[in-house]
């Protein structure tokens, strides 16, 4: 994850951990595109006009192996500009935007599209109208086509200050969250149930032992993301599972064996 805004002299500053954070992995910028990718079905489509100018779209689209299959009619300039010109990217907003939309998360994936043939178009078919079933009024006709884009280049952006890139190898071999799209009520479960072994987890794993109060943003199959309320102000941390999960089912698991874990360490 790299860090691409400067302090401009005068902005608080987040208080550094004191103590190692014991087990910071979390997804990587190509899981974490994944994971938004297939979240939604409606992305912005940026494609080229007849003279070079960028023209954005709202679009549908399906996933066939985490490449954005389009269903777009010619009759619409941006489907003019995909036949002229195959250079397009996809600017996909994960659901759930909090209260400032610059504090969410989101991604854009850029390549070039083209026409599927043979089994890839069938397989196209299906994996749009899976995820846009009102489709099927207006696939099959004549004006209609089916685009995929062949993903080169990926940039995620989680919020201020966190974002980074993946290849489109790295993109390509990832795989969506299996934890994040399910987790709201297990956060506001442990918000609400047990904050005291979330503040136990952050002392003992995450890096600030002179913490005070901590609140789980989110969970996913590598850990929790928690913020932290300390003496010295308010800061954010990671505190990992012992194993990735494969199931929103292990989740309790985890989090129990991280609250032992944790007030065995403080002990």
């Amino acid at each position: 994850m790299t860090l691409d805004h400067g302090d401009p002299g005068d902005a608080p500053s987040m208080p550094a951990p004191t103590a190692p954070i014991v087990n910071p992995v979390r997804p990587s910028a190509a899981e974490e595109a994944r994971t938004v990718a297939a979240a939604t079905n409606t992305a912005t489509l940026a494609s080229l006009s007849e003279d070079g100018a960028p023209w954005a779209s709202f679009i549908t689209y399906g996933l066939l192996d985490g490449q954005p299959v389009l269903c777009v009619s010619r009759l619409a300039e941006h489907g003019r500009n995909l036949t002229d010109d195959p250079r397009a990217s996809v600017a996909i907003v994960a659901p759930d935007l909090p209260a400032d939309p610059l504090a969410g998360v989101r991604i854009t994936l850029a390549g070039v599209v083209e026409r599927p043939s043979g089994q890839e178009a069938v397989a196209a078919r299906d994996a749009h109208l899976a995820a846009v079933p009102a489709a099927k009024y207006y696939i099959d006709y004549s004006d209609f086509a089916l685009w995929i884009l062949r993903v080169r280049r990926v940039r995620w952006v989680g919020g201020y200050g966190r974002m980074d890139s993946a290849s489109a190898d790295e993109y390509a071999a990832a795989t969506p969250d299996p934890i994040v799209p399910m987790a709201a009520r297990a956060v506001t479960h442990l918000n609400d149930d047990h904050a005291d072994a979330l503040l136990a987890m952050v002392q003992a794993f995450g890096g600030y032992p002179d913490a005070i109060e901590a609140v789980c943003e989110r969970a996913d199959r590598y850990g929790l993301d928690l913020r932290v309320n300390c003496p010295r102000g308010i800061a954010r941390t990671r505190v990992g599972y012992s194993t990735p999960l494969n199931s929103i089912d292990q989740l309790r698991a985890a989090t129990v064996e991280l609250t032992h874990s944790a007030r065995a360490a403080l002990a």
